[in-house]
């Protein structure tokens, strides 16, 4: 049985346990930071060999407090971060009664969350890094899993003794950046992707917070903002691919003609089709750079797929008729907006160009798909999209009379 000690001083507030078990002698002191988050957790276990470790048992899950308790559900997990590797998570949906998750490496911090907030245990001198960490959960419904347990290992020093920080509050992104140890990362995003949408993450949230910081402005104006000045940056991208798509289509009737008189002879095929690319100021990629545009901003929008779930930043914020940027849009404005914009690109798109059914067809169901994948989604991934295709309208619409005064042109060759 522990005794207490509590010593609360203007620097320094914390609480001492003691305990004598089994011929051995147990510390355990808790230091508080003045900001009420971080917790220093420094132990002593004297009478036991250097062998021993210590066992840590989390929090069984946080509780839902979000108005969407299910979404708030499916983002309960547990990550753990090797030292030398990325950041597991391991939702508690996932976790089996009978085969439990097991993380072996080294490990600098292990977390409980729930989608805005989290218990993370970080390893600090001069105590050692944990050994391990097993994640199971109990004989649940699997359809209710709001709870599920964790034991982390921590080896003890030569001298007994057992560290670790304990942070206890909101996922704030600048925050758990200044705490270091790639905390940030406690929501991986992208899953095989996250090579490639990490690192887009990362900068998304540092641009929409230092543009939030610079101008003093609601945060749907930041993103307002965002997505026009990407849309600006990617104009010479997708201008040029607009035209190398042009230039294509002025030359398929000459491809298709080579391909149907050389389709026997492939040598001689590509020596044509290389000869017609030169004579029109093209290359054999071309198709694929008209392409390249269109993959560009796809990292971006799965970034703010992703940051959008987990950003507590946006969490409350209203803005116009949206009561919360993070919750979806309760009128479905902005979803009809967004489709209704995807649309009117398509149109323009086609009004100029060569008869084309399929792309006719995709016209109509694309934008239907969109609004039922996106009108769940938050408001702000909703409206940054919608700010996107909206922007993108005035340059279609260029495309589009260029492509019209091209077409009465007669294709030389």
């Amino acid at each position: 049985r522990f005794s207490v000690d509590s010593t609360v001083t203007h620097t320094n507030p914390g609480i001492v346990f003691t305990a004598d078990a089994q011929g051995a002698h147990v510390t355990i002191a808790y230091a508080f930071n003045s900001d009420g988050y971080m917790a220093n957790v420094r132990g002593m276990v004297k009478g036991v060999d250097s062998t021993s470790i210590v066992l840590i048992t989390m929090h069984k899950g946080l509780p839902f407090v979000e108005a969407d308790s299910v979404d708030d559900y499916r983002s309960l997990a547990y990550v753990a971060k090797p030292l030398h590797d990325d950041a597991e998570s391991f939702p508690f949906a996932k976790l089996d009664s009978l085969a439990p998750k097991v993380e072996r490496d080294s490990l600098s911090w292990v977390a409980s969350k729930n989608k805005y907030f989290l218990v993370a245990l970080i390893s600090t001198k001069p105590g050692k890094p944990f050994g391990a960490a097993v994640f199971t959960r109990g004989a649940h419904d699997p359809q209710a899993v709001a709870s599920a347990d964790a034991l982390i290992l921590q080896p003890l020093t030569q001298g007994g003794e057992f560290s670790f920080d304990m942070y206890t509050g909101p996922q704030e992104w600048r925050r758990l950046h200044q705490m270091g140890n790639n905390l940030e990362h406690v929501n991986p995003y992208g899953s095989f992707l996250r090579p490639v949408v990490q690192p887009f993450a990362t900068i998304v949230m540092q641009v929409v917070l230092w543009i939030h910081d610079r101008l003093k402005i609601n945060y749907g104006w930041v993103l307002i903002i965002f997505g026009i000045t990407i849309r600006i940056l990617l104009w010479p991208l997708n201008q040029g691919a607009m035209r190398n798509s042009l230039k294509l289509q002025r030359i398929q009737p000459q491809l298709q003609e080579i391909q149907k008189k050389y389709k026997s002879n492939p040598e001689k095929l590509q020596a044509e089709m290389g000869k017609l690319y030169r004579d029109h100021g093209m290359s054999p990629l071309t198709p694929l750079a008209g392409c390249l545009p269109m993959l560009i901003p796809m990292p971006v929008l799965f970034a703010l797929y992703f940051v959008f779930q987990n950003t507590i930043e946006f969490r409350g914020v209203s803005f116009l008729w949206l009561p919360d940027l993070s919750q979806r849009d309760p009128l479905f404005i902005l979803p009809a907006v967004m489709g209704i914009s995807m649309y009117v690109l398509s149109w323009i798109s086609l009004r100029s160009g060569p008869p084309n059914p399929q792309a006719k067809t995709m016209a109509y169901i694309f934008p239907v798909m969109m609004v039922v994948f996106f009108w769940r989604l938050a408001a702000g991934l909703n409206l940054y999209y919608a700010v996107q295709n909206l922007a993108t309208l005035p340059q279609q619409w260029l495309i589009a009379r260029e492509r019209a005064k091209l077409a009465v042109t007669p294709t030389g060759g």
